[in-house]
């Protein structure tokens, strides 16, 4: 898989890109935990999402948020790193501007800075979140949520309290217009250590769901 380099916000960020070689395939952006914590792409769940992705014919980017890794710049408590996300989306539909459908899938942090891309380009027709980080910001910017999308937990995260993310997926299953899932991975702690087959399992059952029923938002 090619190493990456493509211009951010405040210099070069580094990625790992993943084509297909269907010139339509749908692109699939992955973005990793909070940086703060010794999140990298490289991280474990954002690794295995993206080769899930991978798996089911999309083209994926995952990349290092600024300050990480060979990525330049400095941590920016969430407004930079979104910023760079968009960046990299961009990134990825200029090598793929023939593609149907795009997906964002983000792990703690990530999730979060996904929630928030959504937001910012209608063009995303999916979105996978895996442990939103309820507890520790703000998420009332989805008035509306744009998009289905899944909400992914473990039974036993110490991290993000199950409580809360449950109360983020019933907020946001209220809204007309689009379908929230929440899934529970049973036993499974933050990051995954036991049930990361059952997670990436329930993410692939879930995209290839959504791929059958294009008419779902």
């Amino acid at each position: 898989m090619p190493e990456v380099i493509f211009p951010g916000p405040e210099g070069r960020l580094e990625g790992r890109y993943h084509p297909q070689p269907e010139r339509d395939a749908p692109i699939a952006i992955i973005l990793h935990p909070d940086p703060k914590f010794g999140g990298t792409m490289n991280n474990r769940v954002t690794y295995n999402l993206h080769y899930a992705f991978h798996e089911m014919g999309f083209t994926v980017l995952r990349f290092n948020f600024r300050g990480v890794g060979r990525s330049q710049g400095e941590y920016d408590q969430g407004i930079g790193e979104l910023s760079d996300a968009a960046s990299a989306l961009d990134y990825l539909q200029s090598m793929n501007p023939n593609a149907k459908h795009c997906w964002v899938a983000g792990f703690s942090f990530g999730a979060w800075i996904g929630m928030q891309l959504l937001m910012r380009r209608p063009e995303v027709t999916g979105f996978i979140s895996v442990a939103p980080p309820a507890n520790m910001y703000d998420f009332s910017f989805l008035a509306p949520c744009p998009s289905s999308g899944l909400i992914i937990n473990g039974e036993n995260d110490r991290v993000v309290p199950p409580a809360d993310v449950v109360g983020l997926s019933d907020k946001l299953k209220q809204q007309k217009g689009i379908t929230i899932t929440h899934s529970v991975v049973p036993e499974a702690g933050h990051f995954f250590e036991k049930g990361m087959e059952d997670m990436i399992g329930q993410v692939q059952d879930y995209v290839r769901m959504r791929q059958k029923s294009p008419e779902i938002r």
